[in-house]
């Protein structure tokens, strides 16, 4: 337990360090620059700053951007509770509640703040328990209970400021699940929930198995996607532009390896072939590289992507190709690697997908793409010179079903049930998949 003790005072003070770091490196990158000409520059300034240290420190941009605010905070408005950090005597969520619950605060009432609650021989301190020896909810509570004593009138600009920052997040989980979470004014979001609860409740049935909160998420679902009437007893299947990834086998039913849904991932089998047939209004032929699977390059002759160029991207960069983004292909943009006004062109290999966000930080910074491949999205070279590999998605060969192989091929199969390329056959034989996908279909 001693050990214990001593740990948690290291990690207060590595945060600590952190902090000062950050805020180091956000001043002298500030002195290093100058006075930015226009609020245009400016904001350029500041993305870049935030995507250095969200890539130095391999975490999203927001938790970045987050951290830079923190320190900000800490080193210029909360010196004394940024010194207990460093000491050890609170953790670093102490110090975060500390920078949420003092913005908007004007700088007296924050030293107020942070003097009632770290001075203890301040008028009225707080009694009983130190900061460090509260578990941080219940520190949260305290301090917003006392900031809003002593400045009711802050809770309106609070509210105004969280208003603008209203969204809804979306995050995969595991086993073939996702979240949708809603960040809204309480009073809608209450309503909202007492809605879906009502309706929910109104569709009970004892033949029917599922549970409250699972009819009260099918009915928002629903609802969200349009749905109506009889169609809210049921989950809906999706409708919307959803790139599905299926293998050609596991779509016939013939192998059950799972598809990948474009902003997902891995899904199972029977939920591939569920949304394509319930939900793909098409299919799209697309001339491909018959080596490699990748599209034809157009070069020079059009500066539009054709739609089959715009399906393969999505498929090879998988996300915004910015280190540590995660936007999802639907919202991004097609971007031209070496800009075509000089030279650069439309071909796969200088293509990259862009979240709009990141498409105006690398026409407004030093950031830099560096080469893509037919096959690999590029990386990135930050303004400071460090270099962050290309992500790429890991894709895995398609297995061939033995059963299928064993009629229509003699070539020796794989332990995974692929077949090795070359073994077999003569040079421009067709392929085993092509053997076995044309028996397939005959039968």
């Amino acid at each position: 337990m001693a050990g214990l003790e001593v740990l948690a005072r290291v990690e207060a003070a590595t945060a600590a360090a952190k902090v000062r770091l950050v805020a180091a490196y956000a001043e002298a990158s500030a002195q290093i620059e100058g006075p930015a000409a226009d609020s245009y520059e400016a904001s350029a300034r500041e993305k870049s700053l935030v995507a250095e240290v969200a890539c130095v420190l391999t975490v999203g941009e927001r938790a970045a951007s987050a951290l830079l605010g923190a320190a900000h905070a800490l080193t210029n408005s909360l010196p004394a509770a940024l010194d207990e950090l460093q000491a050890g005597a609170i953790s670093w969520q102490h110090a975060r509640i500390l920078v949420d619950e003092t913005a908007g605060l004007e700088p007296d009432r924050v030293k107020a703040l942070e003097t009632h609650f770290f001075d203890p021989d301040a008028p009225h301190a707080a009694r009983g328990a130190a900061p460090g020896e509260l578990v941080p909810s219940r520190f949260r509570r305290k301090v917003r209970a006392w900031r809003e004593r002593q400045y009711p009138d802050s809770l309106e600009l609070r509210r105004a400021m969280s208003m603008a920052d209203r969204r809804m997040e979306y995050r995969p989980l595991a086993d073939g699940m996702a979240q949708i979470c809603l960040i809204l004014p309480g009073e809608t979001a209450c309503a909202i929930w007492n809605k879906a609860t009502a309706i929910a409740r109104g569709l009970q049935d004892p033949d029917d198995p599922r549970t409250l909160s699972q009819r009260r998420a099918d009915v928002s679902a629903n609802l969200l996607l349009g749905c109506t009437g009889q169609d809210l007893e049921k989950l809906p299947a999706p409708k919307a532009d959803v790139l599905v990834t299926v293998p050609v086998f596991s779509l016939f039913g013939a192998t059950d390896e799972p598809g990948e849904v474009d902003g997902y991932g891995p899904v199972p089998a029977s939920v591939a072939r569920r949304i394509v047939a319930e939900g793909a209004g098409s299919f799209y032929r697309v001339l491909v590289d018959p080596q490699d699977g990748a599209p034809l390059e157009i070069g020079r002759t059009n500066y539009r992507l054709p739609e089959s160029l715009k399906r393969w991207l999505r498929m090879r960069d998988g996300k915004c190709t910015f280190p540590g983004c995660c936007n999802h292909t639907q919202d991004n943009e097609n971007d031209h690697l070496i800009a075509w006004q000089h030279g650069g062109a439309t071909g796969i290999s200088n293509l990259a997908q862009l979240c709009p966000k990141h498409h105006r930080l690398k026409h407004q910074s030093p950031w830099t793409p560096t080469p893509a491949s037919k096959n690999e999205p590029p990386g990135w070279t930050s303004p400071t010179g460090r270099h962050y590999p290309a992500e790429q998605p890991d894709w895995v060969p398609p297995r061939l079903p033995l059963a299928l192989l064993a009629g229509v091929s003699n070539m020796p199969p794989n332990i995974d049930g692929g077949t090795p390329d070359g073994v077999g056959r003569a040079a421009g034989d067709v392929s085993a998949l092509e053997d076995a996908l044309i028996a397939y279909l005959a039968a």
